[in-house]
């Protein structure tokens, strides 16, 4: 298929034309279509040469379920892609969730066997041997997190100088309809109080874009929808094999093509709006440059839905009960719904529900059987 579909205008306020690659794939080329995915998106005019590029992958649940974390043939493929570009300093972060168990996320979605056959180092934001979080003070005028943190805010030092290059999934969020490569930033640069945000969770995200871009001198999202995450996500979801790969330097942008895909209005998404219209990227598929595949007609008619976990959540942020949230996520208190949460997803939903789907998957579908070699081989090109 031709490279370049179709193309939309010039994004004034980037200063520069906002591009998103697609490509559709399949288990026996994805990796040599990540790499050409990468190439297409050209990754190299984006993200610095001659400093460390952060790899941020998400494990939105410790457990593989399909759709909600980065596939290891993502991980792979964007390794060989920046190989192909001259990117060999490369290293891993991972933040750490009240929820999830990141050792066993990386150990259960098959990333350490790549990490170990790279040699990549794995970091931890949440050790101080990595890495400290240091007071940052930001240029740019803050939507929400000045008022969520008065007391100041922190960040990992480690972030500060280098590329980095996010790993979402295509997939639902409970709290902000769709999850990418704007919310991939989340775990990275917020400590374990993160959780303080909800409420502001859309300007949360918008505030924490305009950060990167004044610490890091290369941001790239490389994102996979080989299988992808309807429902109510991002752990719960209902897995859609979609076959779809994509990429980018604009955050906002990949964003917005990836909600299209699924069926929602990007600009009627808070976040991806707030960030169009503070110029930190293009929301508007309309301005979007799409390269790669034809995705004209894609509209796979995702919904949210109802859940036990968003009716709390809803309560717990924007509800009537909302005053007590300083009472209950500020104090000891807040052990309760953590509980709670973790109680429901690893101990009533996975062992009853999702993890029969994702047995189905791993046996009838094709990237399931992928899943199996990376179980057996630890990396197929690496």
């Amino acid at each position: 298929m031709p490279d370049d579909i179709f193309s939309g205008i010039i994004n004034i306020n980037m200063g520069t034309r906002s591009k998103v690659a697609v490509l559709f794939t399949r288990p026996e080329t994805v990796l040599d279509d990540y790499r050409r995915l990468l190439r297409l998106a050209e990754a190299d005019k984006y993200l610095k040469p001659g400093v460390t590029t952060i790899l941020k992958d998400n494990i939105s649940w410790h457990f593989p379920m399909p759709g909600a974390n980065t596939t290891p043939w993502q991980l792979e493929g964007t390794i060989l892609g920046l190989h192909d570009l001259g990117y060999r300093d490369l290293a891993v972060v991972q933040n750490k969730t009240v929820v999830i168990d990141t050792h066993k996320g990386e150990d259960l979605n098959r990333y350490v066997p790549i990490f170990q056959k790279c040699g990549l180092p794995v970091l931890y934001n949440f050790k101080e041997s990595d890495m400290k979080w240091i007071p940052f003070r930001p240029k740019a005028k803050m939507l929400a997190l000045d008022h969520i943190y008065p007391e100041g805010l922190r960040i990992p030092d480690y972030f500060i100088g280098k590329n980095i290059v996010h790993l979402p999934t295509v997939k639902c969020h409970i709290y902000t309809t769709t999850t990418g490569a704007m919310k991939n930033a989340f775990g990275g640069l917020l400590s374990t109080h993160r959780h303080y945000t909800h409420t502001w969770i859309h300007e949360t995200l918008v505030d924490l874009l305009a950060i990167q871009k004044e610490i890091h001198p290369g941001i790239f999202a490389v994102m996979d929808g080989t299988t992808a995450g309807d429902g109510p996500g991002p752990r719960t979801v209902r897995p859609v094999v979609k076959n779809v790969i994509l990429a980018s330097a604009d955050q906002v942008a990949i964003d917005a093509i990836a909600a299209k895909m699924m069926g929602f209005d990007p600009m009627t998404i808070k976040y991806i709006r707030l960030a169009h219209e503070q110029g930190l990227g293009v929301g508007d598929p309309k301005e979007i440059e799409v390269v790669g595949d034809d995705i004209s007609n894609e509209n796979w008619g995702f919904k949210v839905g109802l859940s036990f976990h968003r009716f709390l959540g809803w309560l717990s942020w924007y509800g009537p009960t909302r005053f007590l949230q300083k009472l209950i996520f500020r104090t000891w208190l807040v052990n309760i719904p953590i509980f709670v949460s973790e109680f429901n997803h690893d101990f009533i939903h996975w062992p009853l529900k999702e993890r029969k789907i994702y047995e189905r998957w791993r046996r009838e579908t094709g990237w399931g059987r992928l899943f199996q070699e990376y179980e057996q081989k630890g990396c197929l090109l690496l």
